[in-house]
């Protein structure tokens, strides 16, 4: 199996379409219903590779598109978090 790294225009058509349904889903408050042809353009739009080539541990029976997808959903998730953490503050597990 030959690695191949995606080129500039296919970076950039992968963030464009994930940014875009991130939009849809702050606007409809995280309601996945009302972004569902967004979700499937940044599905397609994901080169399966990228992780790979990152040395990500994946499940082998993840598909292809869903890999990328996954790890960019983390990532919303950790900055959602990180900034609500950022906002309200938290409070400490132990003194």
């Amino acid at each position: 199996v030959v690695m191949s790294f995606p080129n500039k225009a296919e970076r950039q058509k992968c963030w464009d379409s994930r940014d875009r349904y991130w939009e849809c889903l702050d606007v409809n408050k995280d309601e996945n219903e009302h972004c569902l042809k967004l979700r499937q353009l940044y599905e397609s739009s994901c080169s399966s590779q990228w992780l790979a080539n990152a040395l990500v541990v994946l499940s082998s029976t993840a598909e292809d598109g869903e890999i990328k997808v996954k790890h960019f959903d983390r990532k919303r998730n950790y900055l959602k978090f990180k900034d609500r953490i950022e906002k309200e503050g938290y409070e400490p597990l132990s003194k």
